[in-house]
């Protein structure tokens, strides 16, 4: 018997991937967890009956998740990740020897936990002396500090379930008292595609363009995501993410990066038309 994962992403449109085998499953207080083997895309990891994370294109987010933010500072020194269970992200900024610290704020411990045992091509940085992880609502754990950190990087799931209050005016006006003075701040931004995304892609930009003094959405192609258009927010209080790109400061740390590049990080900003007319509308 062939057994397909689905994952509708709009009332008439679907994706489908061929399953192996299912490895997993399990509700948590959060959410539901699954994870999936395939031919195509090999394990991946699903909430929610959304896919979060695949083996074959992982890379893609996780490279512009944390490369451009590190492109614009490559000497940030001490940084948080909302969400981001996986591991990926963690993964990425632990390739920066600079980094002295890395806080994990990540609501739900089964997801770590799980992706330690079954996705090891991401959570395998979780152990790096420099992280420290807390099972913890990313939205309490951020009021905590105050011109802390040098990037805040929100890799959430979508606004729905634990996801929601993670694309708020509220959290990111403590996202900003809790960065520096040349705090950057990334988050995920959701698609400018399909109705549904386009409405919480409109949300986070009306939230967080009123508080932070750069407020620029970038964008990048992620075949298992809905439409393959997605985009990332890029906020701080001075850093502009072109003027200030340090290209040479970046490219001088030789990190092999499978996505991300100095001419991707340019390109990535210039966006297409419709997107710059929904984004013109906030």
């Amino acid at each position: 018997m062939t057994i397909w994962f689905s994952e509708p992403y709009a009332d008439g449109c679907k994706f489908d991937i061929k399953v192996t085998r299912h490895i997993h499953t399990e509700q948590t207080p959060f959410q539901k967890i699954d994870f999936f083997d395939s031919d195509e895309f090999g394990i991946f990891f699903v909430l929610d009956d959304y896919i979060m994370v695949t083996e074959r294109d992982e890379f893609i987010y996780h490279d512009m998740i944390v490369h451009v933010p590190m492109a614009v500072n490559p000497k940030a020194k001490k940084v948080l990740v909302v969400g981001g269970g996986d591991g990926g992200t963690v993964r990425e900024l632990t390739r920066y020897p600079g980094i002295e610290l890395i806080h994990l704020a990540e609501i739900d411990e089964r997801v770590v936990r799980l992706c330690q045992k079954y996705l090891p091509l991401t959570a395998a940085k979780l152990g790096d002396p420099r992280v420290q992880m807390f099972f913890e609502d990313g939205i309490q754990f951020v009021k905590k500090k105050r011109d802390f950190y040098d990037l805040v990087i929100v890799d959430s799931t979508d606004p729905i379930g634990p996801g929601v209050g993670l694309f708020t005016r509220e959290f990111y006006q403590d996202c900003h008292t809790a960065l520096n003075e040349n705090g950057i701040l990334v988050n995920q931004h959701e698609s400018p595609y399909y109705e549904i995304d386009v409405r919480a892609m409109l949300r986070a930009h009306t939230n967080l363009k009123p508080v932070f003094e750069i407020c620029r959405v970038y964008q990048y192609h992620m075949p298992t995501y809905a439409s393959g258009h997605l985009l990332f927010g890029f906020a701080s209080k001075v850093l502009d993410p072109i003027a200030d790109h340090q290209r040479q400061a970046w490219e001088s740390l030789g990190l092999k990066t499978k996505y991300y590049n100095s001419d991707i990080h340019v390109g990535s900003f210039a966006l297409p038309t419709y997107v710059k007319d929904l984004l013109a509308g906030v």
